[in-house]
């Protein structure tokens, strides 16, 4: 039989694991919310975050002389052992629970409490000597807590991320330049356009990727505007005068982010746009990979019937029946992950939208989506560049025999034949299935020379100078 210790709360008493750091009310939310099965602690940042906030507090208020000193430091201590993941398994309660985030709070309330108790040489469960929410909790409201605690947290996973992008950028940027002399034949509505290099639509990818990396940049400084010292509704009820600003200077220091306080406090603890801000840029991002996931899938097809113009690295057999077959599964992982986090975009905004009044009670389904959109996004891409994009290779003469064969050669016969005798050449390479090239010099349109000048593949691949049909 496990020991226990009796804990009681208003509701009434409950029996406690005898060795938990948490207690009564988290005891509840563990036994209330058995809904994903994945626990706060499953992110820890967010962890980390609640801990830097009950350690910015207490040395608030013991500045304000609020808090004793000896209970305050017992606080202190355990906050940075808390911080430092010493405790991670002491924080169960599910990441999706009623309560606008109460629950959490209170688990970090208890778990804090009882490791300061130890300190100053009590035992658990001895709230007379440290309580959760008299000492702990002192000066502060879920309604504050909670959202600085996840502004913090996406804060720090949001700069792991955009790191994780910034390596992405720079793979396809490389690749850019591995690519560069490779011709190919660029494509618009799946259909042959014109020539163009391998390593300019590589290029491309990781400009975008950059553009992306920047934006989440934008969205994480919203997220630096917190609204501690609004307590319940943003009146700052149960504070006293210097406690906001206080609060705020004690956590820009242990955090070492550039946080300030809102200017409207009551403001603040409704409103959730930031998080909506941050979820939409996710999207933004789920949505330009995924659409580079297929170009990839495209690009490869094949590998004797698709256009086949590079190789992604084989990683596993690919079917149960057709012996040889490999497929693009890293893409194919990719492109789910961001089906994912598009949909959780949805999630979010819906929640957003569903707050009423003082306070959004829905906060926590905005945690697990965003934190779950940027470690999914995060690991994919770790896995995207390690296992595919830093295999692919290029298949040069594939390449450039399409663009020899391909009727978009047409579009740089328009400058001095004229749009109407381009398409018409162009229509009647498709139909007698010759080339641009050969049709041009049968019907004596342009001599050899002006023509290895003109259907240049490369030189027509960036602007040039050229004589034009009056």
């Amino acid at each position: 039989m496990t020991k226990t210790r009796t804990e009681t709360d208003s509701l009434g008493s409950i029996e406690v694991p005898l060795n938990a750091y948490y207690g009564v009310q988290t005891a509840r939310a563990l036994d209330n919310f058995t809904v994903t099965g994945i626990p706060i602690s499953h992110y820890p940042e967010q962890i980390r975050a609640i801990a830097c906030i009950k350690q910015a507090c207490a040395e608030a208020n013991m500045e304000l002389e609020l808090l004793d000193t000896e209970i305050g430091q017992a606080i202190v201590a355990a906050c940075r052992e808390v911080r430092a993941g010493e405790y991670d398994d002491s924080f169960g309660v599910d990441v999706i629970q009623g309560g606008a985030g109460t629950s959490v709070n209170m688990n970090a309330n208890e778990v804090i409490a009882n490791r300061a108790l130890e300190i100053l040489g009590f035992a658990k469960g001895n709230y007379e000597r440290c309580h959760p929410n008299n000492h702990v909790n002192l000066s502060q409201s879920t309604n504050d807590v909670y959202p600085t605690t996840l502004r913090i947290g996406a804060v720090w996973c949001g700069q792991d991320f955009m790191v994780k992008l910034g390596r992405l950028r720079d793979a396809f940027l490389a690749k850019g330049e591995e690519f560069a002399e490779v011709i190919k034949m660029g494509r618009t509505q799946l259909q042959d356009a014109v020539p163009m290099t391998l390593g300019q639509e590589f290029r491309a990818f990781g400009v975008t990727v950059g553009e992306d990396a920047d934006r989440i940049g934008d969205s994480l400084k919203l997220l630096c505007e917190i609204n501690m010292g609004a307590t319940a509704i943003g009146t700052g009820i149960n504070t006293v005068p210097e406690y906001a600003a206080k609060v705020c200077q004690r956590l820009q220091e242990i955090t070492g982010l550039p946080l300030i306080t809102s200017t409207d406090l009551v403001e603040a603890t409704s409103d959730t746009g930031a998080f909506v801000q941050l979820s939409g840029v996710l999207k933004r991002v789920a949505v330009k990979l995924s659409k580079i996931c297929n170009d990839l899938r495209l690009l490869s097809s094949g590998p004797m019937t698709g256009l086949r113009e590079i190789n992604l690295p084989p990683m596993q057999p690919g079917s149960s029946i057709m012996p040889g077959k490999v497929n693009p599964v890293i893409p194919e992982m990719v492109n789910q992950v961001c089906y994912q986090v598009i949909g959780n975009d949805l999630t979010v905004t819906l929640a957003a939208e569903s707050g009423q009044l003082q306070l959004n009670v829905f906060e926590p389904i905005i945690a697990f989506n965003i934190f779950q959109s940027m470690d999914m996004l995060s690991r994919s891409v770790d896995i995207f560049i390690e296992k595919c994009l830093m295999g692919i290779t290029a298949n040069p003469e594939r390449c450039l025999a399409m663009v020899k064969s391909s009727m978009g050669l047409a579009t740089a016969l328009a400058p001095f034949l004229g749009y109407d005798e381009a398409a018409r050449i162009a229509k009647k390479a498709r139909d007698t299935d010759k080339s641009v090239y050969d049709l041009v010099l049968e019907e004596g349109l342009m001599t050899e020379a002006e023509m290895a000048d003109l259907l240049d593949p490369k030189k027509m691949t960036c602007p040039r100078a050229m004589t034009r049909k009056k």
